[in-house]
C-alpha cells in the first residue's frame, strides 16, 4: 500500500520511475521517485517532494503534482533565457514568477474532467551569470517553498556556502503547493541569490536526505565522494564533461545510500528524531521516506 502520512515509507518506488507521461502533447520532464520528483538541466536543477498522504484520497496523485511543477518550472526558465542572456545584462531571471506560472499550469493540467489531487514542496536552483565590464561571475538563484533543501558545498574547504531554510505550517507539515493548500509561490516562496565559484557543488535534496543526515555528514560525504572519483584515471572518464558528470552521479548515489542507511536503522540518531523529541513526540531512529538527490558542479563552459 502507498504511504499514509508524511513520515511513512512509500512502497511503490519500483513502479514510480515513469518517463512516459505526457502533458499538452509533450513528455513530462524529470523523473519521479516515489512521490518525489527530480529534474536536471544544463543550468537548472530541482527536487520536489509530493505529500504521500494523497495516496489515500480519491484521485490523489502527489507524484504527478511534484513532477508537473518541476516540468513547467523548467520550461518557464528556458523561455525566459533570451531575457537573461548575455546581450541583456540589465535583466535578471525571476524564478518565483516562473514557479507561479508553473503552479498555475499545473492547476490547469490537473483540473476536471481528468482531475488529479495532490500537493508538493518545491525547491530548485538556477545558475545565471552577472556581467560587468571586467568580468562575468556565476550567481545561483535558489527558490524554496517547503522542506526540501538546496545546499551549496565548497569541497576544497569542506564548508557549506549556503542552504535553504525549512518552511513548515507545523511540525512534519511543510508549506506545499496544490489541492486545498493556502500556499502560493507569490505569497510564500523564498528566493535567494548566492555568488558561487567554479568547483562548488550544488545539491537539491528532498527531506528524505536532510531528515536523516546531519549537515556535517553531508559535507563529509560530498568531500569523500569527490576525493574518490578524483583519484580515478581521467582518460577512462572520457574527458572533462563526462568526468564531471560521473563525479556528480557518485556524489548523489553516495548521499542516497548514506541517508537510506540511517532511515532504515531503528536505533540511529537523526535530525528528524531530534526535532520530534523537541516537539514532545516519542521517536527513535531514522525517518523512512523517499530519498532523492540531484548533485551539480559549477563549471566553466567550454568555447
Amino acid at each position: 500500500m502507498p504511504s499514509g502520512s508524511f513520515s511513512d515509507p512509500l512502497s511503490t518506488h519500483n513502479r514510480s520511475r515513469d518517463r512516459r507521461s505526457y502533458v499538452n502533447g509533450e513528455m513530462i520532464r524529470g523523473i519521479t521517485n516515489g512521490d518525489d520528483a527530480v529534474l536536471v538541466g544544463e543550468n537548472f536543477i530541482g527536487a520536489n517532494d509530493g505529500v504521500g498522504a494523497w495516496a489515500h484520497k480519491e484521485r490523489g496523485h502527489a507524484a504527478l503534482w511534484s513532477r508537473l511543477i518541476l516540468h513547467f518550472w523548467a520550461l518557464e526558465a528556458e523561455r525566459d533565457a533570451s531575457v537573461t542572456s548575455a546581450a541583456s545584462t540589465s535583466l535578471e531571471p525571476d524564478p518565483v514568477a516562473y514557479l507561479q506560472t508553473a503552479y498555475e499550469h499545473t492547476l490547469e493540467a490537473t483540473a476536471a474532467p481528468n482531475e488529479w489531487k495532490g500537493t508538493t514542496t518545491a525547491c530548485a536552483a538556477l545558475l545565471h551569470h552577472v556581467h560587468d565590464a571586467a568580468s562575468s561571475e556565476p550567481v545561483l538563484y535558489v527558490t524554496n517553498l517547503g522542506d526540501s533543501q538546496v545546499m551549496v558545498v565548497r569541497p576544497e574547504t569542506q564548508e557549506v556556502v549556503y542552504k535553504t531554510k525549512e518552511q513548515w505550517h507545523w511540525f512534519d507539515c511543510p508549506r506545499q503547493l496544490g489541492t486545498n493548500s493556502p500556499d502560493t509561490p507569490n505569497a510564500n516562496a523564498v528566493m535567494d541569490k548566492i555568488k558561487i565559484r567554479e568547483g562548488d557543488v550544488v545539491l537539491a535534496m528532498s527531506d528524505g536526505v536532510v531528515d536523516n543526515l546531519w549537515e556535517h555528514e553531508i559535507i563529509q560525504n560530498v568531500h569523500e565522494s569527490m576525493q574518490r572519483t578524483t583519484r580515478k584515471n581521467h582518460k577512462e572518464a572520457g574527458g572533462d564533461a563526462q568526468e564531471a558528470d560521473g563525479r556528480m552521479l557518485d556524489v548523489a548515489k553516495e548521499l542516497v545510500k548514506a541517508a537510506r542507511n540511517i532511515a532504515e536503522d531503528p536505533y540511529a540518531e537523526s535530525p528528524f528524531m531530534e526535532r520530534a523529541v523537541e516537539e514532545g513526540l516519542a521517536m527513535e531512529g531514522g525517518k523512512l521516506d523517499d530519498i532523492s538527490v540531484v548533485a551539480a558542479l559549477c563549471r566553466r563552459r567550454n568555447g
